[in-house]
């Protein structure tokens, strides 16, 4: 009997605790890791979120760039990390494609993170090197298929969703173009820039200063409309490849074991942020649209499209490296 009542004791205790430690969270601190390097859309995306969401905690937000391997070194680092609020990560599709792309990721996109909430999402541009003799999407197909194997494509790395992209167009295209990996995206459109490759696909927020200087050539937005920052810049629908939609999904995410209370306290201020006039128009103007989710709709949205991930790899031929 006193074994049971100490049992309780502390089952009793530890129901206390919970709470009581959400409420006086955060007391120190809080990283937020983001699996690319800086100048890219989660680095751009996140130091918003960051600085937001320092306001709205009363601690400083601290931002921690760990990219490589196509994001998988920060998203495994997050992984790792003490399940205590004091260390979250923004996520991204390469969450889901990875798990198809290697054979050995050091974590599980399900079972090793508490999804926090989706926070926002971009559409994505099709850019070319000026030398590049396309005017625009058919002219690149029409290209590709003259001269198999030759042009190439950069990403931010395997399985992120640039690289999908990339793929995506060569299933629905019926085109060879080779695809070359970087650390980050916005590395892979420097690459195409100096002439490394001929082809990126990319956020639009990044991609938006070079585009106006006439550093690269933008041949389609990757949605069924137009985006308002490239108000010139046809649609993959209105180029002649309905379908051809690619939009870059960001959510936060903490390492699995997290107490719910904390993982509900943070998902209250990230709702808060993206569905304040001053938040939306912070995200807005870093050209991003804000999204809001609860981590159950989260956490569904992830199985989803882990699943849509698995038939886009497998259409495209990819085996895991």
């Amino acid at each position: 009997m006193s074994t049971r009542r100490a049992a309780g004791v502390f089952l009793l205790a530890g129901a206390m605790i919970a709470p009581l430690y959400a409420q006086t969270y955060p007391t120190k601190p809080v990283r937020f890791i983001l699996p690319f390097p800086p100048g890219g859309p989660t680095d751009i995306l996140g130091r918003a979120v960051g600085q937001k969401l320092s306001e709205g905690l009363g601690q400083p937000v601290v931002v921690d760039n760990r990219p490589g391997a196509g994001g998988n070194v920060g998203t495994e680092f997050a992984a790792k990390q003490p399940p205590d609020g004091y260390a979250i990560a923004l996520v991204s599709p390469a969450l889901v494609y990875s798990p198809s792309l290697y054979k050995k990721l050091g974590y599980d996109p399900v079972r090793d993170f508490a999804p926090v909430a989706l926070v926002a999402q971009i559409p994505n541009v099709l850019l070319v090197h000026p030398s590049v003799p396309a005017r625009n999407l058919k002219e690149l197909v029409q290209l590709a298929r003259a001269h198999p194997g030759k042009l190439n494509f950069g990403s931010g790395g395997l399985g992120t969703g640039q690289h999908l992209a990339g793929e995506t167009l060569k299933v629905l295209a019926r085109v060879n173009m080779v695809h070359v990996p970087y650390k980050g995206s916005n590395q892979a459109m420097l690459g195409m820039m100096g002439g490394e490759v001929d082809m990126v696909v990319i956020g639009i927020p990044p991609a938006l200063p070079q585009i106006q200087a006439g550093r690269v050539r933008a041949l389609a937005v990757l949605a069924a409309g137009r985006a308002p920052a490239l108000p010139n810049v046809p649609s993959t629908r209105e180029a002649g490849f309905p379908g051809y939609e690619v939009l870059s999904w960001y959510g936060v995410v903490a390492p699995a074991g997290t107490p719910r209370e904390i993982v509900n306290r943070l998902n209250s201020e990230l709702v808060k942020i993206m569905r304040s006039p001053d938040g939306r128009e912070r995200i807005a103007g870093a050209g991003f649209d804000t999204m809001t989710s609860t981590p159950e709709q989260f956490a569904e949205f992830i199985k989803t499209e882990l699943a849509r991930g698995v038939r886009i790899i497998q259409a495209a031929g990819i085996e895991p490296e």
